[in-house]
């Protein structure tokens, strides 16, 4: 059998089963830490609830995904241990082939953290195909609602370490409590839950800005003002109706008038 030949029929195994996202629809791949409990409370001495270090690291990943990548993220958002990049309908890096954004993305991940961490860091990716602007800002705002939830479940949980019960003593305490209850466990111990930094309440959003920067023409010596892009950090996202507009903008102009 000729090479040729025996490259075909081999391909044809790979490629089988190598679906592509849908044309024309919002993407959004949410990468995860693989077993980033135990990374972060027995690997490494992070601090518990929050550690800026840890944050600092997940949105440099971040960052690195939306810069390094080849593709088009439309914004980033960073919870705890995980990244949401969103992506329109018009990417079509790596022809929108599955395994090609999942292979990359989750690799790129894992290897800036690990690389900013001093040792090794793994994350998982999955994607979601979103049909219209609206559910994208709901996907986001889901998002949102479990990082609040995760933040007011954490601080409870170490404080109630922090007062020396055991780990089954703590997770027994707040099984079965309110939202309120917890809010009054954190009240009575001197925090204020709605005191706490955005970032580790709601998470952090990132996206490009353009930017002028004054500069010199190196022909003429004109003095000319450049325009750059950047990423920003928005450590203090914004809360419900104001979330969702400030999501609606960070898409295209059709897309906003549609998720109205």
């Amino acid at each position: 059998m000729r090479i040729d030949e025996l490259e075909g029929r081999m391909r044809a195994f790979e490629t089988a089963l190598d679906p592509s996202v849908l044309p024309g629809v919002w993407m959004v791949t949410r990468l995860d830490g693989r077993n980033f409990t135990r990374l972060t409370k027995e690997t490494y001495p992070f601090e518990a609830p929050f550690d800026h270090r840890f944050h600092e690291y997940m949105l440099q990943t971040a960052e690195h995904l939306m810069a390094a990548c080849g593709l088009k993220v439309a914004y980033a958002y960073v919870q705890s241990d995980e990244i949401s990049l969103l992506f329109g309908p018009d990417e079509d890096g790596f022809g929108r082939r599955l395994r090609k954004l999942l292979s990359v993305l989750s690799g790129e991940a894992s290897a800036r953290f690990s690389l900013l961490l001093g040792g090794v860091a793994v994350f998982d990716c999955r994607i979601a195909q979103l049909p219209s602007a609206e559910i994208v800002v709901d996907y986001f705002r889901w998002r949102g609602e479990d990082a609040r939830r995760n933040a007011l479940n954490a601080h409870c949980y170490w404080l109630l370490r922090g007062l020396g019960r055991d780990a089954g003593a703590a997770d027994a305490a707040l099984r079965g409590l309110s939202v309120a209850g917890k809010n009054e466990l954190l009240f009575e111990n001197g925090i204020n839950f709605n005191d706490l930094p955005g970032w580790q309440k709601r998470g952090s959003g990132l996206y490009w800005e353009t930017y002028e920067r004054p500069g010199v023409n190196p022909v003429t010596g004109e003095q000319v003002t450049a325009r750059r892009r950047r990423i920003r950090r928005d450590l203090e996202l914004p809360v419900k109706d104001a979330y969702a507009a400030f999501l609606r903008g960070r898409m295209t102009p059709n897309e906003e008038a549609a998720a109205r």
